[in-house]
């Protein structure tokens, strides 16, 4: 990234005490919002992305503000290298986990939903597929593919040359655009499919759901050891669609879905007995749903009382 060298730890410059402080908290902040982004695409947690976050602003404040010429790219690179950290120790982590893991849901704004782009990089369905990826690789992806970030700025990112970054990105993109979605619907057909799969999840339609859902659609539900949940992903419309009836009907609860906007796509929280039960997020190919993923770990629930503000800028 554009840094002077002398840009190191522990340095106040010409600015002291309160002043220095109030310059670093003003650009963090002008920042923060594509900090967590950048976070949060390359860990797939609120929590984590946050973490990561704090610890890039305690490198951050003592860094001598007057030797870094592009304060943005400097944040990106700090914020990177944390999130790598944190998502190297994370993969250990996930191997332990109770069934299958899912990313955590963000409850965000109308506008993500208009920006194709952006909408798309925290879709459900394509953080999935970030996660098959090495973590340089995901890092390299999102910087270069995601927030269009040069190759020398993303090799001060990741500790490696340009000419390795470059192959690492070839191999990543050729890999995930092996495995996302293959087509892009606008937002109003993904609204009127998750308010058909709505209607038919509330009346307990199998024919509803039969006629909303994919031939292939993939159901994924992530109780975290914590919530019962599906062991493993359910394929197939007959199958998934018998599933959610039968185990509505054993249930014998009042069930409630509000629709919503789910990492800026089309989504419902659902209650049962009037308490939030979970979140599903969709994903929509050919105007039907090919893709449910039932977050039901209250631990990654917390972000759906409030949007959680995203930006590729």
């Amino acid at each position: 990234m554009n840094e002077r060298r002398g840009a190191t730890a522990g340095t106040a410059g010409p600015m002291a005490g309160d002043g220095r402080m109030d310059l670093a908290t003003e650009a963090f902040i002008a920042h923060r919002s594509l900090l967590f982004t950048v976070a949060y695409e390359m860990l797939g947690s609120a929590a984590d992305a946050e973490d990561a976050l704090q610890e890039a602003w305690l490198r951050w404040v003592r860094i001598d503000l007057g030797q870094v010429s592009d304060q943005r790219a400097y944040l990106v690179r700090i914020v990177t290298r944390r999130s790598l950290d944190r998502l190297r120790v994370r993969k250990r982590r996930k191997e332990a986990y109770v069934g299958p893991w899912l990313p955590e849901p963000l409850l965000t704004a109308p506008d993500v939903a208009e920006d194709v782009e952006l909408a798309e990089s925290v879709s459900m369905a394509l953080m999935l597929v970030l996660e098959t990826l090495s973590p340089t690789e995901r890092a390299v992806f999102v910087l270069r593919e995601v927030f269009d970030i040069g190759y020398e700025e993303i090799a001060a990112a990741v500790g490696k040359t340009q000419a390795t970054v470059r192959q690492i990105a070839h191999r990543a993109r050729r890999h995930v655009d092996a495995r996302r979605p293959r087509e892009a619907v606008s937002p109003g057909q993904a609204r009127a499919a998750v308010e058909c799969f709505r209607r038919a999840l509330e009346t307990r339609d199998l024919q509803g759901l039969l006629d909303v859902l994919a031939p292939e659609v993939v159901l994924v539900s992530d109780g975290g050891g914590v919530k019962q949940a599906v062991p493993r992903p359910i394929t197939g419309a007959g199958k998934v669609a018998r599933m959610i009836v039968s185990g509505l009907g054993k249930a014998q609860v009042v069930l409630t879905s509000e629709p919503t906007v789910v990492n800026g796509n089309p989504g419902l929280v659902l209650r049962v007995n009037g308490e939030i039960d979970g979140v599903i997020a969709v994903r929509v190919e050919d105007a039907r749903i090919s893709g449910l993923y039932y977050v039901r770990n209250p631990r990654k629930l917390t972000r759906i009382a409030a949007e959680t503000p995203l930006t590729l800028k």
